[in-house]
């Protein structure tokens, strides 16, 4: 027997401090809930699980792009659909313009409001904007919705101009007037007033009421601006003319282009929606999927754990036990000594 040496204590202290640390480690991991911690406890299964995190939450912000884009579409969608209610209003005037019971004071009343609804047109297709973009006015165009969890995973939406000129209600045209005639000492021109004849554009002569006075010398420069009665510049502005049974006739045929082009915008947006609809539930179902792996390789199995907890607590105890039993043998050297 050996008293500088007690061998016996030594491997209880031992196995004491292994015991002690698994169960430390066993309180981390049902205190936190993952199975790794740090690298040491799984050197492979962490890195697994880092690029598994990464693509989930790659998923998840593809999945919110998604929803982004299909609020981009509800707004010009939305804004579309008031366009079909004003077309249908422009409609409705032009056939009840084509009716012979109007006499002319009728039809410009209701070629007044024909020009408010075409106007209104243009400035919904102007002013149509998601997170400060235009929508419809021609300027949406090739827009990249990035919908993956990777590089490049993405798909492109344009939306055609929907103003009044694009959808053929509202026609603007310029004239220009540079038919002077010259003369000795004096300068004289007549400027001629553009109308609308049976729906196309034609000319007459009219004598503007005034004149302009030009003076200068034969190197002079001078800019001359044809103009209406008034002497203020104008454009004509055509589109939906409803001043006669004819021209009604000829604009319900133009409305009914002009909705049948809305329809179609309008239905290449609910398809390209309906499409991202089905990229969100299968996004999320991917996630779903990768989160399900990866909790398998991070988190715990608590049941299990807990049981391991258990092992080795009563094991640190047994050896707490041991190491005071240990400790208690070179006592009985004492027994010989007396």
């Amino acid at each position: 027997m050996r008293i500088n040496n007690n061998m016996m204590a030594m491997n209880a202290h031992r196995q004491l401090s292994i015991n002690n640390d698994s169960v430390s480690k066993s309180l981390e991991k049902l205190s936190s809930g993952y199975r790794i911690n740090r690298a040491g406890d799984d050197a492979a299964g962490l890195a697994i699980s880092e690029k598994m995190r990464g693509q989930i939450r790659g998923l998840n912000m593809a999945s919110k792009n998604a929803q982004d884009d299909i609020s981009l579409i509800q707004t010009a969608e939305g804004a579309l659909n008031e366009t079909h209610s004003i077309l249908q209003r422009m409609r409705e005037l032009a056939v009840q313009s084509a009716n012979d019971t109007n006499v002319s004071v009728d039809r410009q009343a209701l070629q007044a409001e024909v020009d408010q609804l075409s106007s209104e047109i243009t400035r919904i297709s102007k002013d149509t904007e998601f997170n400060t973009q235009k929508l419809l006015d021609s300027s949406f165009e090739d827009k990249v919705f990035h919908i993956g969890a990777n590089q490049d995973q993405n798909i492109k939406l344009s939306i055609a101009d929907m103003g009044g000129k694009a959808i053929k209600v509202e026609q603007e045209y310029t004239v220009d007037s540079n038919d002077l005639k010259t003369g000795t000492g004096t300068a004289a021109t007549t400027v001629a007033k553009f109308v609308s004849v049976g729906g196309t554009i034609g000319t007459t002569t009219a004598t503007v009421a005034g004149y302009y006075e030009v003076a200068g010398t034969a190197a002079s420069t001078v800019l001359f601006r044809a103009a209406n009665e008034a002497y203020t510049t104008s454009a004509i502005t055509l589109g939906v003319n409803i001043y006669s049974q004819t021209e009604a006739n000829v604009s319900i045929t133009t409305i009914n282009n002009a909705i049948e082009r809305v329809s179609s915008e309008r239905s290449k947006l609910g398809a390209f929606q309906n499409r991202l609809e089905h990229t969100i539930k299968n996004l999320d179902n991917v996630s779903e999927n990768v989160q399900s792996a990866e909790s398998r390789i991070r988190d715990v199995d608590m049941a299990k754990e807990m049981m391991e907890f258990t092992k080795q607590n009563i094991l640190s105890q047994a050896a707490n036990a041991m190491l005071a039993q240990a400790n208690q043998a070179p006592q009985t050297v004492l027994q010989l000594l007396k």
